[in-house]
């Protein structure tokens, strides 16, 4: 079964959860990813090392990634949480260490897939020598994505992308929040080179629906050649396991008028 089709929308949400550490703290997230009917949740902070996936109870299946040294700290750690539409539509997943996940799934379209990359940035404080090393990996895991596919960039980037699209226009609308720092630079150069729309900045919402947390640090992006499929991105402030961030919600259709172009990519 495809996870992505024509004729009927899905749901897929980005969480900074702080931690799923705590006794039940998993079983809670799923029951508001049931809540909001989503196909997939990308989960941020779960403080679990290593990578491997497990069963919940409730019948979800989480694909998780961590520190992948030995004794390392319960710190970072991503995650992708499926639904069992999504679970059957799972064609492979990846580990990219405490800040990357990918997961790739069918969709109605014969030789596209839609490849979800859910990923938790180093803060704007951070040492310029972490901040590269994680760019460097996120653009090698995004540039490894066929163009021919859908490709959707998600999670905590800890970046500000403010109001101003000047010079980004292809990959930014006029709905952003804030004034963009230097995360925020580094993230729409990010998405600019890899012409991946930012969600959150071409949907008109009341500020309340947009800010993630104390600063707009959460956000989903699509590759330009599905843009109409990304339908809305917002948050949603009801739901609630005890974080103090928001989960952020896109709705997606894929859209019918897209046609498949097959090319060999271009060297970077």
């Amino acid at each position: 079964m495809p996870l992505l089709t024509t004729r009927a929308k899905i749901f897929i949400g980005t969480w900074n959860v702080r931690t799923i550490w705590e006794t039940g703290k998993a079983s809670q997230i799923a029951m508001e990813m049931r809540r909001y009917n989503l196909a997939v949740l990308g989960i941020s902070e779960t403080h679990w090392t290593q990578a491997g996936q497990k069963r919940l109870a409730t019948g979800e299946i989480l694909l998780y990634s961590g520190h992948e040294e030995d004794n390392a700290p319960d710190t970072q750690g991503v995650a992708l949480m499926l639904s069992k539409v999504a679970r059957n539509a799972l064609v492979g997943w990846e580990s990219h260490g405490s800040r990357i996940i990918k997961a790739s799934f069918k969709t109605k379209k014969e030789g596209i897939l839609m490849n979800i990359i859910q990923c938790y940035a180093p803060t704007n404080d951070s040492n310029d020598d972490i901040k590269d090393q994680f760019y460097e990996r996120l653009q090698s895991v995004i540039e490894k994505c066929p163009r021919k596919d859908l490709t959707i960039l998600m999670g905590d980037l800890n970046a500000e992308v403010g109001i101003d699209s000047t010079g980004y226009e292809d990959i930014m609308g006029r709905h952003g929040l804030g004034e963009r720092n230097e995360n925020g630079e580094r993230f729409a150069n990010l998405c600019a080179f890899n012409k991946l729309v930012i969600g959150g900045t071409i949907f008109p919402h009341k500020r309340i629906h947009k800010a993630t947390w104390i600063s707009p640090d959460h956000t989903t992006c699509i590759n330009k050649k599905f843009r109409r499929t990304m339908e809305d991105v917002r948050t949603r402030r009801g739901a609630d396991v005890a974080s103090d961030h928001h989960l952020v919600v896109a709705n997606l259709e894929l859209d019918s008028t897209t046609k498949v172009q097959y090319s060999l990519p271009s060297r970077y």
